[in-house]
């Protein structure tokens, strides 16, 4: 699921936002200045960040010029929160690096609309859409994973770690890469950590047989392939 760093202020509306994200699906970090937003962003790169402009500390405009100018976090989507809604705040927001700008009041409706278009434009693997690889099929909204009907019970970090590779088919990832993608990056654990989850999604898979698909790359890492025959009926 996708994480949501939100910098508020507002305790009633950071609770608002929270609330609604949380019902949403989603993995939600609240906090309520500059410098936690920082160190929370250093800790553990979000998929998004609802940014409030007036913030303790410094702004939430120069937090998003800081975030743009930096490689590990200049692809990251901000979508800014504010009060400020004259045309040229809302051209200072995003020629900061705002990848929407939403005015206070906002419908939460359209908050949550607003996220789901960033995120299909910036990261479509942080979608709900189900997704079917080799006739296996996992759908984020329902945490299902199934093949020819029938149902495979997994774990919170296999789920996770196979809807990364079912959303990259056929590319190669280094546990490196796997540990920043699926755990979070920063998140300090030992490589061959990968190993035993994938050993764990591969024991799950067997009884479908599609324990094959995660194939392993020596000396580069693991991959998800395609090429399996449909389940027998």
């Amino acid at each position: 699921m996708s994480r949501v760093l939100v910098v508020e202020d507002e305790s009633a509306i950071a609770e608002l936002i929270s609330l609604n994200l949380r019902h949403a699906g989603y993995e939600v970090t609240v906090v309520g200045d500059s410098t936690r937003a920082l160190a929370e962003v250093d800790r553990v790169l979000p998929d998004l960040i609802l940014l409030d402009w007036m913030l303790p500390g410094q702004s939430g405009l120069a937090l998003a010029k800081r975030w743009r100018a930096e490689p590990r976090t200049k692809d990251v989507p901000i979508i800014m929160l504010t009060a400020r809604g004259d045309e040229p705040d809302r051209v200072a927001g995003l020629d900061a690096g705002a990848d929407d700008y939403l005015t206070k009041p906002f419908s939460t409706n359209e908050l949550m609309a607003r996220i789901r278009a960033v995120l299909r434009r910036k990261a479509p693997e942080a979608l709900d859409t189900a997704v079917e690889v080799g006739g296996l099929r996992l759908d984020p909204s329902t945490r299902r994973v199934s093949r020819g009907g029938q149902e495979v019970k997994v774990g919170p970090t296999e789920f996770r770690l196979l809807h990364f590779f079912m959303t990259h088919p056929e590319r190669v990832h280094s546990r490196a890469q796997l540990l920043d993608r699926v755990w979070g990056d920063h998140v300090f654990i030992e490589e061959r950590t990968v190993d035993v989850h994938v050993k764990r999604l591969r024991e799950a898979l067997a009884p479908v047989q599609c324990s094959q698909m995660i194939e392993t790359v020596r000396g580069a890492g693991y991959r998800l392939t395609q090429n399996l025959p449909t389940p027998a009926t």
